[in-house]
Order: C-alpha cells, then sequence, then structure tokens
C-alpha cells in the first residue's frame, strides 16, 4: 500500500457525485457551528436537571443535552423507586470531562445542595419545615431536616422543661432554622420557638377577654420561693404564696407539685405588660366570717406562734386569721431582747386580745397582761415594804447608780453611793457586772410614779470599823494608787480602803512607798461620820510624828497599840470578817 492508501480523497468522492457538491472551508465551520448550538451549555459544580435515558442494575444513565451523557450509581436513586427512562432528575455536575472523557455527575450532591438552599432561606423568611428525629444525642436532640441533620437542642424541644428526650425519638416534627454554621456545617433548630408564636396569638386572644374575678382552670407550670405560675393555656398567671390561703404559707411547695391541676380566679392583669395576678384564697370563704362573737376585746385566746421578728410575735388564731403581739406586750420587763429565748415556732401559748377590728381584720394581742401588772398586784406593798431584802439583777449601769430587776416588771435604782459602805465608787461598773446577781434592801417606794430606792445590803458596818480600827492599831494594807501632794489609797482587809497623808509615805531610806507595795500602817484617825480612815507608815519608825498627829500627844499611842491583823495572819482576818458580819446582822435586826 503507497502512502495515499486507506486515505478518504474528498475531493475525489465529491467528484463522483457521493455528496452533491463540494464543501468550503468556511461552510464546514458554518456546519460545525451550528452542531455546537444543539449542544447545551454547562459548567461545572452546578446543579441542573437531566433526562434519564436509561436503566441497569449498576447506573443510570443521565442526559443533560451535552455532547456525552452521565453514569450515577442506582444506589443514589432508592428515594425513587418508581423511576423510568425520560423522567426528569436533577444532578450536580461534578466534572464536564474527566480522565477518560466522560461527564461525571451526582444525583446525591444535588440533593445535598437544594437542601442547603431551603435551609438558607428557611432561617431568612422564618419558614416551617419537618423533621425527623433520629436519635438522642448530649443536650438534645438529632433531627433530619432536608436530608440534613441538624441539632435540637433540649430547652428549644418545649415551652414547658422536657425530661426525656427518648420519647421523641422516630416522631417528625415542625422546627425553624435558628442558627446556620458553615464553617462547620452546622444547623440548629427549634420547635420552641413554633409553640410560642401559636402561644402568643392564644395569649393575645385570652388577654382580650380577661375579666377581674373570672375563674379559670390551669397547670403549675413553675414554682419560685415567692409563687407559682400558672399555664392557663397559652398564657401564665403568677398566684402569690399571699393568695394561696389565708393561713401563712412559708413556701408554695408545701402546698403545690409541678404539673398539679387547679382552678383559679382573676385577681388583677396589666394588659401592657401582659401580667396576670390569680388568687386561690379569694375562692374559699374569709376566715375572719367564721370568728366567733364571743371573741372580744378582754377576752383570752389560744393560739400558735407562726413567725417571730424582733418587733414581736405572730399567732394564728384560727386558720385564716391571725394577731400580733408587739414586743412590749411580750413581758412586763424592759429588758426582754431577743424572743428565741422564750418562745418557738409552733409553740400554743394563751394570749389577751388588747383590739380587735373585724373590718379591716387586724387584732392585737398581748402576753403580759394575762399576769396583771405587778405595781398594781395587791400584795405589792407587803411584799416590798421598806427595810425587805430581795435578790436582784444589774440590768443597767449608769454613771448615777444601777438599775436592779427584782422581777419582770419591778426594778429600782441602786445609787451609786450606796454601792459601798467603806469606800467611795466612782462609777458602778468598778464594783458590778450587768447581769450579776445582789442582795439589795428596800429603802423607799414611790408607787406613783413605780419607783423603787435600794439599798446594797453591807457586809462592811462602820460600827464594826470602828472597833477594829481603833487609833494605833496596826494594818497591812496595799498602796492603791498615789495623788501628788495628797498622798496614796491603801487597800485594807476586805476590800476597806484608807488615805495616807504624803509625808506619812516616807520610809526609813526617805523615799516614798509606791504603788502596789504591801506595808505594815498605823491608824492615825478614825472619822465614822466622814467614813474616814487617816493611816500612816513613817511613824512606825520615826516616832516624832506622832507628835504631829492631830489630837494626840507624844506618847499617847504607846502601850496602846494592839496586835494588828497583820500578826495573826489569816485568823485575824477570819475574825474581822466574823465581827463584821455580826454587826450588819444587828443591824438588819434593827
Amino acid at each position: 500500500m503507497n502512502a495515499t492508501e486507506g486515505v478518504f480523497n474528498w475531493d475525489q468522492y465529491d467528484k463522483a457525485g457521493k455528496l452533491g457538491s463540494a464543501y468550503t472551508d468556511q461552510k464546514r465551520a458554518d456546519i460545525a457551528a451550528i452542531y455546537e448550538t444543539t449542544l447545551s451549555a454547562i459548567s461545572q459544580y452546578e446543579v441542573i436537571k437531566g433526562s434519564v435515558i436509561s436503566i441497569t442494575n449498576k447506573d443510570v444513565i443521565v442526559g443533560v443535552g451535552y455532547k456525552s451523557d452521565g453514569l450515577i450509581s442506582v444506589s443514589e436513586f432508592r428515594d425513587l423507586p418508581e423511576l423510568k427512562p425520560g423522567d426528569e432528575v436533577e444532578v450536580y455536575i461534578e466534572e464536564t470531562e474527566n480522565a477518560k472523557g466522560q461527564l461525571v455527575l451526582s444525583r446525591k450532591k444535588a440533593k445535598l445542595v437544594r437542601a442547603w438552599e431551603k435551609i438558607q432561606h428557611a432561617l431568612e423568611h422564618g419558614e416551617v419545615l419537618e423533621g425527623l428525629v433520629k436519635r438522642r444525642t448530649k443536650g438534645g436532640l438529632i433531627v433530619e431536616v432536608c436530608d440534613i441533620e441538624t441539632f435540637l437542642p433540649g430547652s428549644q424541644i418545649d415551652i414547658r422543661p422536657v425530661l426525656d428526650f427518648d420519647v421523641f425519638v422516630g416522631k417528625t416534627i415542625d422546627v425553624v432554622v435558628i442558627k446556620i454554621n458553615h464553617a462547620n456545617d452546622n444547623v440548629v433548630v427549634s420547635h420552641k420557638a413554633l409553640t410560642e408564636k401559636k402561644l402568643e396569638g392564644q395569649k393575645l386572644e385570652i388577654m382580650s377577654k380577661l375579666e377581674k374575678g373570672q375563674i379559670l382552670e390551669g397547670y403549675v407550670k413553675n414554682i419560685t420561693k415567692f409563687g407559682a405560675f400558672i399555664d392557663l393555656g397559652g398564657v401564665d398567671g403568677l398566684l402569690h404564696k399571699l393568695d394561696m390561703a389565708w393561713s401563712r404559707v412559708n413556701h408554695p411547695e408545701e402546698l403545690f407539685t409541678l404539673g398539679q391541676k387547679l382552678s383559679v380566679v382573676v385577681i388583677g392583669f396589666n394588659e401592657d405588660k401582659k401580667r396576670i395576678s390569680l388568687g386561690l384564697k379569694q375562692l374559699q370563704g374569709h376566715p375572719w366570717d367564721a370568728l366567733p362573737e364571743t371573741v372580744q376585746v378582754g377576752s383570752t385566746i389560744k393560739g400558735t406562734i407562726t413567725n417571730i421578728a424582733d418587733y414581736g410575735l405572730f399567732i394564728e388564731l384560727m386558720p385564716g386569721v391571725e394577731g400580733f403581739v408587739y414586743v412590749l406586750d411580750i413581758s412586763w420587763s424592759q429588758y426582754l431582747r431577743d424572743t428565741n429565748e422564750y418562745y418557738k415556732i409552733g409553740d400554743t401559748i394563751d394570749t389577751y386580745i388588747l383590739s380587735l377590728d373585724r373590718k379591716n381584720h387586724k387584732i392585737s394581742l398581748g402576753i403580759k397582761q394575762l399576769t396583771g401588772d405587778p405595781w398594781e398586784h395587791d400584795t405589792f406593798l407587803s411584799t416590798y415594804a421598806v427595810g425587805t431584802t430581795h435578790e436582784g439583777i444589774a440590768r443597767n449601769l449608769t454613771h448615777f447608780g444601777a438599775f436592779i430587776e427584782l422581777e419582770p416588771g419591778i426594778e429600782g435604782l441602786l445609787h451609786v453611793s450606796r454601792l459601798s459602805g467603806t469606800k467611795r465608787v466612782a462609777h458602778p461598773a468598778d464594783v458590778l457586772k450587768l447581769g450579776e446577781k445582789l442582795e439589795t434592801i428596800v429603802l423607799g417606794i414611790n408607787r406613783e410614779n413605780r419607783r423603787l430606792s435600794l439599798g446594797l445590803k453591807q457586809r462592811n458596818s462602820w460600827d464594826a470599823c470602828e472597833k477594829i480600827f481603833q487609833i494605833g492599831t496596826l494594818h497591812k494594807g496595799t498602796v492603791l494608787k498615789k495623788t501628788p501632794g495628797r498622798g496614796a489609797m491603801v487597800e485594807l482587809a476586805h476590800g476597806i480602803e484608807g488615805h495616807v497623808p504624803q509625808q506619812h509615805l516616807i520610809k526609813s531610806d526617805g523615799r516614798e512607798a509606791e504603788v502596789g507595795e504591801e506595808l505594815d500602817f498605823e491608824v492615825i484617825k478614825f472619822s465614822k461620820g466622814d467614813k474616814k480612815i487617816i493611816l500612816s507608815y513613817q511613824i512606825l519608825f520615826n516616832p516624832e510624828m506622832e507628835t504631829k498627829v492631830e489630837g494626840k500627844t507624844k506618847g499617847d499611842t504607846k502601850g496602846k497599840i494592839e496586835e494588828a491583823p497583820s500578826a495573826k495572819g489569816f485568823e485575824a482576818f477570819a475574825d474581822l470578817k466574823e465581827k463584821l458580819e455580826q454587826n450588819t446582822k444587828g443591824e438588819e435586826k434593827g
């Protein structure tokens, strides 16, 4: 075969009359252009419509008007069991021509693109989509919407709290798209939003028909410490704990449970704020209407303590009828500070009716009135006669004296000048403590002004001191304090104080005795009227000081110095104490 063998000669064929006429290059280009117009213009990564040409066991051949047809796995058409040649389907152009020159199509990806378009459109326009709950997941449910798995949070399932998510699995549910995260191909949907939208319409309808006094049925939706929210079928109302019962309610959980059905009455509503106030006790008879007529001012009535406050006690006399005891009406004592020390919630006590207002439902009670005013008792004058002794408690200390409570409501004043019979007291706090118990003597009574004058039952009597602290006797003492130019105060036995002039403080070495030193002192003067004992230390070693003592001459004290308690030790102090106590008893008998 030569070089031209096997090559078709168009010119020769044309001369032979097979084509009818010869084609120029221009004519051939024109024919090619016409052919191109018979093919569809397609682009990679777009979704177009195609026609099913044929179906095999493995593939579905789809024509899209391109120069070649595409093959798609038959598994991508499982949702179309009735598919047949000639049917139109949407396909996704993966490649217009692969390495083998084939057109690569996908119906699965076409469906996915369309699904995302629907979801995006639903988000932008608030469209409602139907989804199938596939399974439960952490925090919510997986819902298949338009062949895309979306997330339905537990908080977006319903307006009421959902405790069991499993009941929704396998069911279809209407949802709206509330968020799309394209970076993670994540879609969040909500069913609660649809319910709220639906209820909003119902809420407006219910609010438009509401009337004060209207009785409605509802379910307990939520319980808080201040009340319960009641679902009235599209709108919530608040049942405050003060409107639950006529008696005191500590916490609504004591009366209600979630989901409980009950009838309530509308006691108020705010249409602008869409707030509804409900009542339950208003459906019951008012307990004050059942209060017996025998309950009157001045009568005694039993009740139960329901609350204790700093300012008084709340007493329930019967369900729904509560009275109040002001703190000043609890006890005649003005020193009752903490009522919790004496009363407990739940205690049943007797009370006295001080005032009663049936119209305004108010009742004032008292407790101290049951025992009567102690100042008005028939036995008061005999009990607190002048000279009688009583044990009392120091309740208040002032610069002028101490107030001593002898019994609740009865107190007297113990003047600061009567706190000691042998020494001056600057302030009651120096010798007394609040709450301290002590023996007192009634010195005077002013019943009209409710006042008692008290004295302290003395252990040290100046009559007894006169016998013990005779001039010239020696006594051991401790220097308490020194005053420049005046001398020092010295504490003797049993807290008795004496004064040492400054010149009598000089010791044998020429120095003054210091505070805290314990020395022997000689009595150089005793004044029962002025309640003074004058002492000297220097006189013990300087006989010349004797001539300087007023009312004495040299030698007056010689042979008269008795053995001091310091020489006898503890026996001497015991004798002194016995003498003082005997003298005190003698004074009381007198």
